[in-house]
């Protein structure tokens, strides 16, 4: 099928020069992906395998196919079932169902619409013994009984293996398998467990005795399953350097490619709107916040930034720890300075909790009864001023309003009365005493005070547009953010900073992430573009959250108008997060592993480096870039803008093309789209 990606854009259009590879012949071959997550969110090589579904898609067509594990709400909820177009894979899946294993086949309803083959973990399970057996035989690696997710992944990979073999057969009895593998990892599993323990990772990385610390871990079955699949694979590839390096150490293997992750990113650009768009949502926060402060509001909300921090509950690993520790920081130097900016920081980390607790859902119901009250005296006092004017009366303020309603509105005050400070959390935890945010908050004395210009809220759960206390999905509440914090110790690529930088939000990262060391390669002043880069490989943690606070500060200094100007910049570099761009590094490593199986059919020089070349300048999404250029962009811009002449910021968009020329540099060189299937 031809494919459906457009290269109009003006961003890309003559920019950038053609990509020298050869194109495969994938009329002739077939492509499975296998992954655990396909059709299976549990993190983040999800999203990987979502976003990168359409390109896939576009070069191999119906020769493309995921398999995963079969889990019956999933396949209801996110798979159309269908047959397969290939005989022989009809054949193969018949061959594993008359022996009792369940296959389901079908296309998943995303972008793209792949191919699925799904093999039911359950219906398998009799052979785990056996096949335990055959692990030892071949690999000498043995399986605990008691470890479920290590058992299960045996299970779904000798149903892959059986697969291949029946397919195989069906295509032919060849001598050798006729298999090119890829095998891509996004973290090494001794790596996260090392760090998770507060271990000097980076800077011992050649000093660990792997199999001793693997033992003492109880994963040391599980880290040689790791190592054998990284040294059995034609081409072993990883998500970004920082990650190359450690498995190089923790996996005795060099990655041949890395291979960056990527995002749809015309998902999420929302062309001119998205200053809009961010004003949107940001009033859907603030509600938010006039409820679960109600009683304590004496802040400026017009002159208040929302940052939060997004992702797993890994409380080190995460940054969690030095992030709470630069708010500690960050409130004493707002209150020293007397700024009258505050700050609310977001925690958005899934812990065990019971239910929302009660404060939070009064908050809600007293700003909407303030809400009503105010709406109803609001039409009264329409509807009476109304009438005087159409009498030609100039109305008497004080006979406007009668008792009743100074009645009703006094009422109402009272009702915002409140006794206790507003609630850290939104939620009951199972665990308050020691979970480690609300230990640390009790800590650094962050209980949402009067005094306090950083104020906090935990919210344990995912969000989601049906909660009855913040009803907004993950997305919106991005958009209405002015900062995201990932401030990670451990953190291979990082998906929350690259899904703020596509919708225009600045975020913090570090440079022991891959997304930060991503952007500290391409772009040469990352700061400029809302991307603040946090050492914390080569500084102490103390120096490091001087750093972070640093950040944050100056941030806080910025006026509405240099952050409209921060947001069109950071929008620019979404070109550089386009699996457009990065999902030609798969297509490089599938070629380089044809390569090695079959060198006399598929030639290529396998030391050639992909070409890249200088600085690029991608224009942006969002034109004009600043609102300075034509209509205001934003409902906030004109009133509070134009009188704050001290911090005007003037805009020329050559001398911002001529910045990004000069600063940002092309992933790789972007060609001709080869025609698929």
């Amino acid at each position: 099928m031809p494919l459906s990606r457009s290269l109009s854009m003006t961003s890309l259009s003559g920019v950038l020069p053609a990509w020298e590879e050869d194109d495969l012949p994938v009329e002739d071959l077939l492509l499975f992906e296998v992954a655990w997550e396909v059709t299976n969110k549990v993190g983040g090589i999800y999203t990987v395998i979502q976003t990168k579904a359409k390109i896939t898609v576009d070069e191999w067509g119906e020769n493309y196919c995921m398999i995963g594990p079969y889990f019956e709400h999933n396949f209801k909820t996110q798979v159309e079932a269908c047959e397969p177009p290939n005989p022989a894979v009809r054949k193969a899946m018949d061959a594993l169902i008359h022996n009792g294993c369940q296959v389901h086949f079908g296309r998943w309803l995303i972008e793209g619409s792949p191919f699925v083959i799904l093999f039911d973990i359950g219906s398998a399970a009799w052979n785990l013994d056996r096949w335990k057996g055959d692990l030892w035989e071949t690999c000498q690696i043995g399986l605990p009984y008691n470890d479920r997710e290590a058992n299960d992944s045996l299970i779904l990979g000798s149903l892959v293996a059986w697969f291949f073999k029946e397919l195989i057969d069906q295509l032919g009895d060849k001598p050798n398998i006729p298999i090119a593998t890829v095998f891509t990892t996004h973290a090494t599993l001794l790596g996260r467990y090392l760090c998770a323990g507060n271990a000097d990772f980076y800077n011992n990385l050649g000093k660990f005795d792997n199999d001793k610390e693997a033992g003492e871990r109880h994963i040391y079955h599980r880290y040689c399953l790791e190592r054998a699949a990284v040294h059995c694979a034609h081409v072993f590839t990883t998500v970004s350097q920082i990650t190359a390096v450690e498995a190089s150490h923790m996996l005795h293997r060099k990655p041949d490619v890395v291979t960056p992750n990527g995002l749809n990113v015309k998902k999420f650009s929302a062309m001119h709107e998205f200053q809009n768009l961010h004003s949107t949502s940001k009033a859907c926060i603030k509600e938010f916040i006039r409820g679960h402060f109600y009683g304590h509001l004496d802040f400026n909300l017009e002159k208040t930034l929302f940052f939060f921090i997004a992702g797993r509950y890994e409380f080190t690993n995460k940054g969690a720890d030095i992030f709470l520790e630069s708010l500690s920081r960050l409130n004493y130097l707002l209150r020293l300075h007397k700024n009258d900016m505050t700050v609310v920081v977001f925690f958005i980390m899934p812990a065990k909790t019971n239910n929302f607790n009660v404060e939070s859902l009064k908050g809600q119901a007293v700003r909407k009864q303030l809400w009503d009250t105010a709406h109803t005296v609001k039409e009264k006092f329409g509807n009476r001023l109304y009438d005087a004017l159409l009498k030609g009366q100039i109305p008497d303020m004080n006979s406007i309003l009668d008792r009743d309603d100074f009645t009703i509105m006094k009422r109402a005050i009272y009702a915002t009365q409140r006794h206790t400070l507003p609630p850290v959390t939104t939620h009951n935890m199972i665990d308050d005493a020691t979970d480690p945010i609300l230990s640390n908050v009790r800590r650094i004395g962050l209980f949402n005070s009067r005094n306090d210009r950083v104020k906090i809220i935990f919210h344990p759960e995912f969000l989601s547009s049906t909660s009855p206390l913040l009803p907004m999905d993950y997305d919106d509440f991005v958009r209405g953010c002015n900062l995201g914090v990932f401030p990670s110790y451990y953190e291979p690529w990082g998906y929350t900073p690259g899904e703020c930088t596509v919708m225009g939000i600045p975020s913090v990262t570090t440079n022991l992430s891959g997304f930060g060391c991503f952007m500290e390669e391409h772009v040469s002043d990352p700061a400029a573009y809302g991307v603040y880069i946090v050492d914390r490989r080569f500084r102490s943690a103390d120096e490091s959250c001087n750093q972070l606070t640093q950040f944050m500060f100056s941030f806080c200094q910025q006026s509405l108008r240099q952050r409209i100007i921060q947001r069109n910049r950071t929008e620019r570099l979404s070109d550089l997060l386009d699996w457009r761009y990065l999902g030609r590094f798969y297509v490089h490593a599938r070629h380089l592993a044809l390569n090695r199986a079959f060198p006399d059919k598929f030639k290529m020089d396998p030391t050639a480096p992909l070409k890249t070349e200088g600085f690029r300048y991608p224009r942006p999404y969002s034109v004009p870039p600043s609102p300075s250029a034509s209509i205001h962009s934003t409902p906030h811009h004109s009133d509070e803008e134009d009188d704050d002449d001290d911090d005007y910021e003037p805009y020329d968009e050559d001398e911002e093309a001529e910045r990004d020329r000069l600063n940002i540099k092309s992933p790789f060189v972007l060609g001709d789209v080869p025609e698929g299937k």
